[in-house]
């Protein structure tokens, strides 16, 4: 039985297109805000900072397709079905599904980029977007150096034709989750023992873990086509970018100026910690998010 980091929290299955369903947890009222989670997360690395925001505002919460609780359909051709463009429209169908026509969107690492996508493909929805600890892909990718690629090698590890990842990680995925999960975390014990069970609930199913790869073959490959065809294009809601300090992605880049290269209205901060801001340091991010959100 899964744990119940978010208790309170109404539960929802939405079918966002045929043969695709969505879990998502929903609570509070007033002005809408989607919370989307990165890799090798759920939607419970929210449990700090959603019930806070709920006392404010209207919460959803939802599993990226591929991810936690969500239905993992077949990659298909060039692992289209995971492209940011399709995760990004289950967000945009989750949210009308609940009655939210215009909202404010926050993700953390894959999350981030769905949100960055959602704010171009569906920008009359967003009404704010907040990244957490990355860059655009496109620019990652970009200027990938012998240093990002050592620190981020799963980018380039995923990516390899299946079944190789996936056989690899089924040989013992509790050790990959571990290493990856303490690995980007610079706060120790800020993923706790039953936290840490749930994503290995999730990373234990070879779906998920299939799921996965088929994530970050996307972002390889049909993401960075269409990011090149929207080159030129800019985000103009709002956007605040937080970053962890002591991460790669802080050391590795001018993560304000990467943004402001994609969007037109840019504020944002590192934060005193790595990669997981959400769990690390869930104050800063519900006070950062507080104030943004208005």
């Amino acid at each position: 039985m899964a744990s119940d980091f978010l208790p309170g929290f109404d539960r929802h299955r939405i079918e966002t297109e045929p043969g695709v369903t969505i879990h998502a947890r929903s609570a509070g009222s007033g002005p809408p805000v989607l919370l989307l989670h990165g890799h090798p997360q759920t939607l419970s690395t929210w449990l700090h900072v959603a019930p806070r925001l709920a006392e404010r505002r209207t919460v959803v919460a939802m599993d990226l397709r591929g991810y936690g609780d969500s239905a993992k359909p077949p990659g298909g051709e060039r692992h289209a079905a995971y492209a940011k463009r399709a995760m990004a429209a289950d967000a945009a169908a989750v949210m009308r599904a609940l009655g939210h026509d215009r909202f404010a969107v926050v993700g953390h690492d894959r999350g981030g980029r769905v949100a960055h996508r959602l704010a171009l493909d569906h920008a009359q929805a967003v009404e704010r977007v907040a990244v957490f600890d990355i860059a655009p892909t496109a620019t990652m990718y970009a200027r990938t150096d012998k240093a990002f690629a050592t620190r981020y090698f799963w980018w380039f590890f995923f990516i390899q034709p299946h079944p190789l990842p996936e056989t690899l990680i089924g040989a013992d995925p509790e050790f990959f989750l571990r290493h990856h999960v303490e690995g980007q975390s610079k706060t120790p014990g800020s993923t706790p023992p039953d936290l840490f069970a749930e994503y290995l609930r999730c990373y234990s199913d070879p779906a998920c873990r299939h799921a996965i790869c088929e994530d970050y073959r996307a972002a390889a490959g049909i993401d960075l086509e269409h990011d090149a065809a929207d080159a030129d294009a800019r985000v103009t809601a709002p956007l605040l970018a937080l970053w962890g300090a002591k991460g790669t992605v802080g050391q590795t880049y001018d993560v304000l100026e990467t943004w402001r290269e994609k969007a037109t209205d840019v504020s944002g901060r590192a934060l005193d910690c790595g990669h997981t801001l959400q769990e690390e340091r869930p104050e800063e991010v519900f006070s950062e998010l507080a104030a943004f959100l208005l």
